[in-house]
């Protein structure tokens, strides 16, 4: 009998099931309602619910309420600071079935090959991970990055089973002036998904950016932003990263009117804020604390986000559909019991029968060694732009402040919080370093510095010493990139990321106690905010307003141009 004819007769109960859960109630997706029955499998089929069922394994879920497995929407693994196949074991047992990923911070760095890396591991993975195609390599053309990535080249990556469509699609500018290569790529995907990015954009812009065939938007901040979005026929992912946080804002909109319009997608995520706060679980469960009906929670984190993306085959836990499956003790709690991707539990067992597959990106770190004056800051008036931090978010302020010249060079001024910020290039293609000033991290000594820095990915070092901020630089290259904190010459703590810069070869739960090391040490040297690398790591990135800086120097994000 073939695969079809036993999910029938499974169904039917010609057949005994391969699976049943059993002593569960069901949260109905349409009513809300908790419904009581046994669930089928056959494979990683549900081919049964709400009847009674016998199976060859018989699981008994002990008075658990069943849902449907969670739907990342957008996010990017790199950022978990670890490799997909410990992101899988990191965030499957929270309830994590499926995750939408874009991995355009390995292929900055790496270009195509980053991509198929993480094509091919997301055949080994248990959770169901799908591989967006990068739109934006470089994200814009004020930054060097490590590759490029043009219609032609994502054109070769089209076809794998892993693949949705078009990942965020951040060059809004480009759009809505018509560039040709944004062109291109856009018409390569015409009638496929493709996923926006475009914060802050409204009114004709917006109109101009949604015609261009684009479906979802994770950038909106505020509920009048995110409205207007919805009103416009988007679908709003509802984001809450480690730097980006816009539940609260958005959370007012969520009900069960606007659910099926409505996801939810992490973005950028580290296991430090996993382990203390969760991950999409999290995001359920501060919904539900603020007021918003479990069904709308529910929804946004499983049926609609499937529907958002095409995933015909999940999102309910019903007949024909993925056994993605959560055990929860209570709708309130999202505390998961049990979790079955595509029918398998996730269990230690079942992450160690894994495949694991080589990683890519090693030795990318390629930038010459810099020294203290490399972070001077010469100009010829004491007006300075500086970049404002909002913590919480990755838009910034642009300030103006004045800032006296000494001997050619504007210093750090720790009594009104202006500290230097360097961008240093490492791809080894042109040793660019730009430096400026930032407000917001508190900083009173020392430097940090890392390679994870959106979306180019070179070396980002804020510091007051230049002496340290030297050696916190070069330090990365010697570790093949990650996160230092440096103080009088000395490395207080460091995190290795030989990934491409990115990722860590080590288990997530030693890249969780590292995180821990690594707040402490920017922590003794002054800094207030709570995820400082991060925060850092956003400061770099052209497409969000309002004032940026890449290694060709501070970005007026709104103008579009690099300020002369």
């Amino acid at each position: 009998m073939g695969i079809l004819e036993t999910r029938i007769a499974q169904g039917r109960g010609d057949e005994v099931a391969d699976v049943v859960l059993r002593g569960g109630r069901l949260l109905d997706l349409v009513t809300g309602e908790l419904l009581d029955g046994d669930v089928a499998i056959c494979g990683d089929r549900i081919v049964g619910t709400l009847e009674t069922y016998e199976g060859r394994e018989v699981i008994d879920v002990g008075g658990a309420i069943l849902v449907p497995g969670f739907i990342d929407t957008h996010l990017h693994i790199e950022s978990s600071l670890v490799t997909p196949f410990e992101f899988d074991r990191c965030v499957g047992p929270r309830g994590v079935t499926t995750a939408i990923c874009d991995p355009h911070e390995i292929a900055n760095v790496i270009g195509a090959e980053g991509i198929r890396y993480f094509q091919k591991a997301s055949l080994h993975t248990l959770m169901d991970i799908r591989v967006q195609l990068s739109s934006c390599v470089p994200s814009t053309h004020m930054e060097t990055a490590g590759a490029e990535l043009g219609a032609e080249a994502l054109q070769a990556l089209m076809g794998h089973r892993s693949g949705l469509g078009l990942a965020e699609f951040m060059n809004y500018p480009g759009v809505i002036h018509r560039d040709p290569g944004c062109m291109e790529k856009l018409a390569l995907f015409d009638g496929g998904h493709i996923d926006g990015h475009c914060p802050l954009l409204s009114g004709r812009d917006l109109n101009a950016y949604i015609a261009a065939g684009i479906r979802t938007e994770h950038e909106a901040t505020s509920a009048p932003e995110a409205l207007e979005k919805l009103r416009k026929g988007m679908r709003v992912l509802i984001r809450e990263g480690s730097v980006s946080k816009d539940l609260h804002a958005l959370q007012p909109l969520l009900d069960e009117r606007t659910a099926p319009l409505m996801c939810l997608c992490t973005d950028d995520r580290n296991p430090l804020d996993i382990g203390e706060h969760g991950h999409l679980d999290y995001m359920i469960r501060e919904l539900i604390r603020l007021g918003t009906p479990p069904l709308a929670a529910y929804r946004a984190a499983t049926l609609s986000a499937a529907e958002a993306f095409g995933l015909k085959d999940r999102g309910m836990i019903a007949p024909g559909k993925r056994a993605d499956i959560v055990a929860l003790g209570s709708l309130e709690a999202c505390d998961a019991r049990m979790v079955m991707a595509g029918g398998v539990v996730l269990s230690d067992a079942a992450f160690a029968a894994r495949q694991v597959i080589e990683p890519v990106g090693r030795g990318s770190v390629r930038a010459p060694r810099v020294g203290a004056t490399d972070f001077r800051h010469r100009g010829n008036r004491v007006e300075t732009d500086v970049i404002g931090i909002r913590e919480g978010q990755i838009l910034t302020d642009h300030l103006h402040e004045d800032i006296a010249i000494a001997d050619g060079d504007k210093a750090p001024d720790t009594d009104r919080d202006l500290v230097r910020i360097a961008v240093v290039e490492r791809h080894g293609r042109n040793g660019n370093i730009a430096t400026g000033f930032v407000r917001g991290f508190g900083l009173k000594a020392g430097a940090i510095a890392s390679t994870v820095c959106h979306d180019h990915h070179n070396i980002a070092c804020v510091g007051v010493s230049y002496e340290d901020m030297a050696v916190a630089a070069n330090r990365l290259g010697e570790i093949e990139g990650g996160f230092v904190v440096v103080r009088d010459g000395a490395v207080l703590a460091e995190l290795a990321l030989p990934v491409a810069g990115l990722m860590s070869l080590e288990p997530f739960e030693v890249v969780r106690d590292t995180l821990e090391d690594l707040r402490a040490a920017a922590k003794s040297l002054g800094v207030t905010l709570e995820e400082p690398f991060l925060q850092l790591a956003f400061l770099a990135l052209p497409v969000i307003p309002a004032l940026k800086i890449t290694d060709r120097g501070m970005v007026d994000v709104v103008k579009f141009e690099i300020i002369s």
